[in-house]
């Protein structure tokens, strides 16, 4: 291995050690005494919290939003399609071309879809009022992480800077707004239970 693939690895080992320490930080947080009597199980309820509570039906934010959302959606997928890259790319697996060339037109598209958000959150005034450094350098990397993929997977070219970039991201995620990688599902277990203990959650037709 040369001496990027011990950075990687390194920034890698950094951040995975990171979020699990947040994760358990976060994790016993929704446990605090609830006196509500409980109405009803809530594994269904968490199942429905990560399930159906997603959808754009149920969140305003998004039937209010769709585009914006739908561009999330996609951006997200290029994202963690970009990581599960790292994997092949770090061990120097080659991609049939058919299969590169349709992952390098699907990362173009996300990285779009992630400039667009990018360029909303510049443009909107209330966005702009809501925003802080830390959301747009986490967008710029994030983009910047699937373009360098793309463009590493068409050249096969430049591993050290596709390098250099993953490591920024592995080490940036567990201090910057990335860390929401984490917090979400934390978040969304600490709801079910909530809502599930007293019956609202699933939603009953």
């Amino acid at each position: 291995m040369t001496i990027f693939h011990w950075i990687l690895l390194a920034g890698f080992v950094i951040c995975l050690l990171s979020c699990l320490y947040h994760f358990f930080m976060a994790l016993p947080a929704g446990k605090d005494i609830d006196y509500a009597t409980p109405d009803a199980k809530t594994r269904q309820a968490v199942v429905y919290s990560f399930t159906k509570a997603m959808s754009p039906k149920k969140k305003e934010t998004a039937f209010m939003h769709l585009p914006t959302y739908t561009a999330g959606i996609f951006y997200h997928l290029g994202t963690f399609l970009s990581l599960f890259l790292v994997i092949f790319i770090f061990f120097n697996v080659s991609f049939p071309t058919w299969l590169a060339y349709s992952i390098i037109v699907f990362l173009a598209f996300t990285s779009i879809c992630g400039l667009s958000i990018l360029i909303k959150r510049m443009t909107s005034s209330l966005l702009k009022n809501l925003s802080n450094p830390d959301d747009y350098f986490s967008n710029i990397l994030v983009t910047g992480f699937q373009i360098i993929t793309a463009i590493y997977l068409l050249l096969n070219t430049g591993l050290e800077y596709y390098f250099i970039i993953t490591t920024i991201l592995f080490l940036y995620l567990p201090i910057g707004k990335l860390r929401h990688t984490i917090y979400f599902f934390t978040a969304r277990l600490h709801l079910g239970i909530f809502y599930g203990r007293r019956g609202t959650w699933p939603v009953k037709k």
